[in-house]
């Protein structure tokens, strides 16, 4: 499993974690892309899955750590894991103790989106009941994210599972918010509809270098073509147009991008070429924190 990787972005201290693996169908993952193609990129194993990761993000940001997503959900049991070739244990909060970090100093998580995938710690089992994993943080989320996952449709009910949300809900720790949103002096919300109706990316800036996180509009470097949506995607039309904008805006500010998804560097920047977008990794940076 990779350590904590470690990044400075002007005044912001970042580190880009693990969650670990999870296997997922290669044709769901690059939906209407042929698998003659997609295999070049990424290996299958015997039963069509590709490797992938979960990258949290956590940000030291004016005196206050942010966690951006929680990992992927274990509590279901054995055949979850076995359905996605998961590790027993979140390596996550074993990650943030590596750093100093406990549960209880995490003053905001941001849900990019509430899927099992990303939003699977924000509860644990503590003293028998399920309790919100981080009791001090607020956790921001976007309305119409929050409305959808509580109220489910037949194709969305399997990824929105109520043990993530509802220790939150009861807790009253759900942040929400709506549209575009400055959270803290430079921390901006972004919502970036397609996958879900709701989803949201963070940006980041501080002395004129950037960064985003892209959630799942751009899951992997190996997904930034244009029409590599996955069939996970709810509305992927929808996150056709949101990429044109969003991959504008990304080109012309520079942004150095994190992507949520990528089981190799997670790290890379946007380019633009008469074939169209792609990103290539950026390498070389400090792996541990800073004295």
């Amino acid at each position: 499993m990779r350590s904590p990787l470690h990044l400075k972005l002007g005044e912001l201290e970042l580190f880009v974690l693990n969650d670990g693996e999870i296997w997922l169908d290669g044709g769901s993952t690059f939906g209407v892309v042929p698998r003659v193609i997609w295999s070049k990129l990424t290996q299958p194993d015997e039963q069509n899955r590709i490797r992938l990761s979960m990258n949290p993000l956590l940000v030291r940001i004016a005196g206050q750590w942010v966690l951006v997503e929680t990992g992927i959900d274990r509590k279901p049991g054995f055949k979850h894991r076995e359905l996605y070739r998961l590790s027993e244990e979140n390596p996550l909060l074993a990650q943030l103790a590596l750093l100093g970090v406990r549960p209880e100093d995490i003053a905001w998580v941001i849900n990019t989106h509430l899927h099992f995938d990303h939003a699977g710690l924000n509860t644990r089992w503590q003293g028998g009941r399920l309790l919100p994993t981080f009791p001090k943080a607020r956790y921001v989320v976007q309305q119409q994210e929050l409305e959808d996952a509580i109220h489910p449709h037949e194709r969305s009910r399997a990824s929105y599972l109520p043990e993530n949300i509802e220790p939150v809900l009861e807790a009253g720790l759900f942040e929400v918010v709506e549209g575009e949103t400055e959270l803290l002096p430079g921390l901006r919300l972004l919502p970036v509809p397609g996958h879900t109706l709701g989803m949201q990316a963070v940006e980041l800036e501080s002395e004129g270098r950037r960064l985003a996180f892209t959630a799942d509009l751009i899951p992997t470097l190996m997904q930034t073509p244009l029409l590599y949506i996955m069939a996970f995607d709810l509305y992927p039309m929808t996150t056709l147009e949101t990429r044109k904008k969003m991959y504008a805006r990304w080109l012309e500010g520079d942004y150095l991008l994190c992507f949520t998804h990528e089981p190799g560097h997670p790290l890379g920047r946007l380019i633009q070429t008469e074939r169209g977008y792609r990103a290539e990794p950026v390498p070389g940076l400090d792996s541990r924190p800073s004295s």
